[in-house]
């Protein structure tokens, strides 16, 4: 099983802007993080501006490649499934275990196991519309 950093991020800003590096910092309860870029500059965010923070695998990711929407991932057999649909457009299917309305947002898992995205964290006010679904109980085999 391959190993990935999991505080490489990529936070996606409501208006478009990206901001890639890695974060010693980020939790779901507080409203600022940083984030040291490639070139060492670091960078306070507030997410309050954010639409989502993208842990990623790879900050290139596979361009050719394009996310499959819906729920692929054969392991998952707790949490709920979600939707989520941003102000912009773009849709993000997955899995959480920690939904709640309440606080800033919350964290999902890509629906797509080979999805650049390791998880994501969702800021509730970037969300046009988020739909939930509870997993079927799932029989021990």
């Amino acid at each position: 099983m391959t190993q990935y950093a999991e505080n490489q991020v990529i936070a996606h800003f409501a208006g478009g802007k990206l901001i890639k590096g890695t974060t010693l910092d980020f939790h779901q309860t507080k409203r600022r993080f940083h984030i040291t870029d490639d070139d060492g500059r670091v960078h306070e965010i507030d997410l309050k501006n954010l639409k989502a923070v993208f842990f990623v695998k790879d900050f290139h990711g596979k361009p050719e490649y394009n996310e499959r929407k819906g729920f692929f991932h054969p392991d998952v057999k707790q949490g709920k499934k979600v939707m989520v649909e941003f102000g912009d457009g773009e849709v993000l299917f997955g899995h959480t275990l920690s939904f709640t309305a309440k606080g800033i947002g919350f964290f999902m898992f890509p629906g797509d196991p080979d999805s650049n995205n390791i998880k994501i964290f969702v800021i509730h006010d970037s969300a046009k519309r988020i739909k939930i679904k509870s997993l079927p109980e799932m029989s021990a085999t």
